[in-house]
């Protein structure tokens, strides 16, 4: 029934609706990590984990909603081009954003582990939707092909909970910081519930918006999903990171990025194609290839002296705002 509303309302009314629907999945986002953080917390999960999963996942449900929303509605150009724009948004902005505040000092398993795991998760998606490997159907994203990745997605969270169950043993994990606040689990539940809800419908409202936005200014959806969605989905990763970073929880913000980027391919596309198939597209194919060159660059920031200092972080932005302007005059 919105849908139906949008597709008739005055353009002007329809970006009032974009915004709403932006600021209910920020807010939404937001206070799902707050909740499932202070969850988190009380079973004495550390940081660096959190940043990987719970945070990542949470500022990653903006990203879920429109992709599956836009598998169900059969936008699925909208889709891809959505988790890969947020992708790339997130390693060379988000990242570079917070090593510009402060010098991001990487923790060693960023460098031999999680980073290099989120180029191999975008080779995979090339190989599953270009070749067809898990379809017989070159250039889609099929219904098998969405299994195969999330059955990787849950290797990767059991591979991590065993990491860190590994650390406690240890007695080298981190403990919690016992001057952050931790909510009541009965408030914890009810920001889960409630940020949960408003994503989903944050999620649906920007979907539909963009899309009549695209169709009046004559925009495809793969320009569509690249820029105006996958920028403002990604915005609870900025704030997010940012917050993280000023606070000197770079393992938090670094984690954050690079663990919402293999939730955004993993989990995200592989809900969606699941759902639906999708179909890739040339430009679809390049814009990963982009995201890969990107991950190599930051892999090289990162391990050559295990830091991304804030040189590094303006040529990053820099390098963002040129793919940004390539992709609008393609």
């Amino acid at each position: 029934m919105i849908d139906q509303f949008i597709s008739n309302a005055n353009i002007l009314l329809v970006v009032l609706l974009l915004v709403v629907g932006f600021a209910m999945l920020i807010k939404g986002a937001d206070y799902f990590v707050e909740g499932a953080s202070s969850v988190a917390k009380q079973f004495h999960v550390p940081g660096i984990i959190v940043g990987l999963t719970v945070v990542a996942m949470g500022t990653s449900l903006p990203e879920t909603a429109v992709s599956v929303t836009a598998s169900v509605t059969g936008n699925n150009e909208l889709a891809v081009s959505n988790a890969v724009g947020s992708n790339i948004f997130n390693m060379m902005v988000v990242i570079g954003v917070c090593a510009i505040l402060t010098p991001i000092h990487v923790e060693a398993q960023s460098v031999i582990r999680d980073i290099p795991f989120s180029a191999v998760v975008a080779v995979l998606l090339l190989g599953l939707g270009v070749i067809g490997l898990g379809d017989t159907a070159p250039m889609t994203l099929g219904h098998f092909d969405g299994i195969i990745l999330l059955l990787c997605f849950t290797v990767y969270l059991v591979f991590l909970v065993r990491q860190t169950l590994k650390s406690q043993r240890a007695g080298t994990n981190e403990q919690p910081d016992d001057n952050n606040e931790i909510l009541p689990t009965w408030k914890s539940l009810l920001f889960i519930v409630l940020g949960g809800a408003a994503i989903a419908f944050g999620g649906d409202l920007t979907v539909d918006t963009a899309s009549r936005i695209a169709i009046d200014l004559g925009m495809s959806q793969t320009l569509v999903g690249l820029t105006i969605v996958s920028i403002g989905t990604s915005l609870p990763e900025l704030v997010t990171s940012i917050v993280a970073a000023k606070k000197n929880e770079v393992d938090m913000a670094l984690g954050n990025a690079i663990g919402s980027n293999i939730f955004n391919f993993l989990m995200v596309l592989g809900i969606a194609s699941t759902i639906s198939p999708i179909t890739f597209i040339m430009e679809n194919v390049v814009d990963i290839v982009v995201l890969l060159v990107f991950t190599l660059i930051v892999w090289w920031f990162s391990a050559s002296q295990r830091i991304v200092d804030k040189k590094e972080g303006r040529v990053m932005v820099l390098l963002y705002v040129m793919y940004a302007v390539y992709i609008i005059i393609r």
